[in-house]
Formats: structure tokens, sequence, C-alpha cells
């Protein structure tokens, strides 16, 4: 008999990154209140919008948002609505401030730079950056430190539009920009394996992958079982510029492949990446209170449509982007599998497939009721591990702590 352990989970034991340090920055350096947008977590000022024209409009005011919002985040609680904050992205803040993160925003003078010691908010102070629906293209500076940021261990959060979104008349769209990024930049053509299609579509979608374990659409916040686009866009992904990159929500049916993906995900170096094609879902039907004033009508799109789905999507894919790869790009455990074999019938083996593994030195094997079922070192060079148990390995869940130096890492896994 055959049978497998599955990993659900990966958290780093030493040095372990608890919620109240993890810092959230969103971006408003990239025109995110053009138009009708008000892709912000909270503002307390307006500035003059852009026109057709390429000039201010007096009658145009545009959300100033902040770097702190304001009031503090210290007064959120399990109960705090979204209008304890002024933006139209200002749920989406709330939530990430009730799990204990510490969030901001970058505002439009900002600078996006990747440790540059001068910049109080320099990306390397940051675990997620979210970017709603850029109309402004990055600088190659910008593609520069955006990139290591995520090749060093960052996540960050792409939400892109349909196409011809151009709100503040520069030429550039949501997803030309995004395709900027990700084809001209001077770290690697294609990093994320994920480019933005050029469409424009309404709809609502079911086409969820069955992933039972999936952290996007079965992480904490709950399960994800359907999206509503209203006038976004899709995906197409390529595998071989990036063998990680994973779809989890189709436009139709859940085996279109590569195509018409609606929500994708990666890793890039020791870091994540997350991607959807419309911010219709990030919008929570509030923000500048200019809105009606400018003939502009403010959407819920996070709790309302798609029943809540939205919410739990966006927040799953936050607490994703939070986990660290692993803070070792040596100590890489994403390639390592086990099973349980039948020579002997009480051995269980574990498998290393990853020749990264050979740095480990000793490990520990639990029962989820805290039990120690076995502990002891092994030899650095060996890729292959047999335990002798008194008896196989039953069905059900079980943690692998694994051992290299003073660092350590425990898988959650499940033996099927």
């Amino acid at each position: 008999m055959y049978k497998k352990v599955w990993f659900v989970g990966i958290m780093l034991v030493q040095g372990f990154i608890s919620q109240a340090q993890i810092k959230v920055l969103f971006d408003a350096t990239k025109a995110e209140t053009a138009g009708c947008a008000d892709w912000v977590i909270d503002s307390d000022t307006y500035n003059l919008g852009w026109a057709p024209n390429g000039y201010v409009n007096a009658n145009n005011w545009r959300s100033n948002a902040q770097r702190v919002p304001s009031p503090p985040q210290s007064q959120i609680t399990s109960t705090t609505t979204e209008d304890f904050w002024t933006g139209g992205i200002s749920a989406w803040g709330v939530d990430c401030a009730k799990k204990g993160y510490t969030v901001e925003t970058l505002p439009y003078n900002g600078s996006i730079t990747y440790n540059n010691t001068a910049n109080p908010q320099d990306l390397s102070n940051y675990d997620v950056y979210i970017v709603v629906e850029p109309n402004i293209l990055f600088t190659t500076a910008q593609k520069t430190a955006i990139m290591q940021f995520v090749q060093n261990g960052g996540g960050l959060f792409m939400i892109s539009d349909h196409t011809i979104s151009d709100r503040n008349f520069d030429n550039y769209d949501s997803p030309v920009i995004w395709n900027d990024l990700m084809s001209a930049n001077s770290v690697q053509t294609n990093p994320f394996g994920i480019t933005f299609d050029l469409a424009d579509f309404s709809g609502t979608s079911s086409s969820v992958v069955a992933a039972a374990n999936d952290p996007i659409i079965h992480g904490t916040a709950g399960n994800v079982t359907k999206v509503q686009w209203a006038n976004g866009t899709s995906m197409t992904l390529t595998p071989t510029a990036n063998s990680s990159v994973k779809a989890v929500v189709y436009r139709t049916g859940t085996n279109s492949g590569n195509n018409n993906v609606l929500v994708a995900y990666a890793t890039f170096g020791s870091g994540k990446v997350v991607a959807i094609g419309d911010s219709s879902p990030t919008d929570d039907g509030t923000g500048n209170p200019n809105a009606s004033t400018n003939n502009c009508t403010l959407y819920n799109g996070y709790t309302s449509d798609a029943s809540g789905n939205h919410q739990r999507l966006l927040m799953n894919a936050t607490i994703w982007l939070t986990t660290p790869v692993l803070a070792n790009p040596e100590f890489n455990l994403q390639n390592a599998a086990i099973s349980l074999g039948q020579n002997p019938i009480d051995a269980q083996q574990i498998q290393l497939n990853n020749a990264s593994m050979v740095a480990i030195d000793r490990f520990q094997l639990f029962g989820l009721d805290g039990k120690l079922i076995d502990s002891r070192t092994i030899d650095s060079s060996d890729l292959e591990i047999n335990i002798s148990l008194a008896q196989a390995l039953h069905s059900g869940m079980y943690l692998l702590k694994l051992f290299q130096g003073n660092e350590a890492v425990t898988l959650k896994c499940v033996v099927k």
C-alpha cells in the first residue's frame, strides 16, 4: 500500500514573523484615484484631478491619500466597519488591520525604491506591496525595485482592469502597465509567467479549480466559490517562464489550461505574487465624498458582489503573500515529498527531492496531539530518510519539523 503525505501549510519556527510585525503597503503613486477610481484605503485631503487635456480640473477633486491612515488603526476592533477610514478600498485596509497587520499608503509623491535607506517607505520595510489598477508606467528604476522586492522575499499583489481603461489620459492603462513591468525590466523577462490580456468583459464565474488545500481558494479567510467581473480582463499564463505559476479561477471551465485565467499566483525567488484581472472586487462602494459631484457612482464589489467571495479571495491572497516562502533559499522545502512504503510496512520514508535539502541535519515528527513520534539526527548527505516506527502511520494529520542549524521549518501534512 502506498500513501502520500500532502503539505498544507508552512511556517518559520526560528525567527517567525508575527502578525504584529507584518507591514502592508498600498500604492497611491500611480494615479489610483484618477477618473472615478478611488483605490486608496484612506484620505483626509483631496487634490485637483486630471482633465482630458492633461491639466488639473478645478471641479475634479481626487483623493490625496496620506501615509498613515486616520483615525489610528490601533483603535480598530473586530467590529469596526469600513467607514472608519475614507477610501474606495478602506474595507480591505480595515480587514488587514483586524488581522494585526500594519497598513500604510505610499502617497502620490512617494518613492518606489528597494534598499534605499534614505527612503522611510522603501519596499524593504514592508512584507506586502498592493497596487490596484496603476495608471502611470513604472520607471526603469521602479521596475527594478519591485522585481528585487519580490525576488528577495516580498509579496506583490497585482490588480489590473480592462483594456482601454486609461483614467488619467496618458495613453497607458493597467494591463499595459503591468505587462510592461514584467516584459521590460532589468531583472528577468516574464518573471512570474503571467501576462494580462487586452480584454474587456463582465460576468460571474464559478470556474474555481478543485484544490482542497489551495491557500487562495480555501485559505483561512474562507472558501472562494465564485467571482464577479465588472469590466475586467483575463490573463494568459506561461509555465515555461515560471513553473510555479498557477491558475485558480477561470472565466469559463476549470480545464482551460493557461488561458482565460481570472486569478493566478506564483513564487519568484524568495517572494510571491498574486494577480487578478479586475479592480471592481476591491471596491467597497464608499470613498471620496466628492464622487457624486464628479458624476461618479460607487459600487460595493468587496462584500456585495459575488456574495462576499471577493472579501475572502482578497484576504486569503493577502494572508498568503505575508507568509515567507523561506528565510534561507538554501533551506527550500517546496519540492519535498513524504511517502509511506510497504517494505518494511513499519517504515516511514521521507523523500527529499530537492538537492538543496542536503543541508538538513535533524528532524522531528509529531502527531497533532503533540506527541513526539520520532526524532533524530540524520546524515546531511542523505536525501532519503527511513523512520522505523512501531506501526505504520495511519491516515491523519502530522507535523514534520526539519532543522538546519538553528533554523527550523514546520510542515503541516496529511497522510492519505
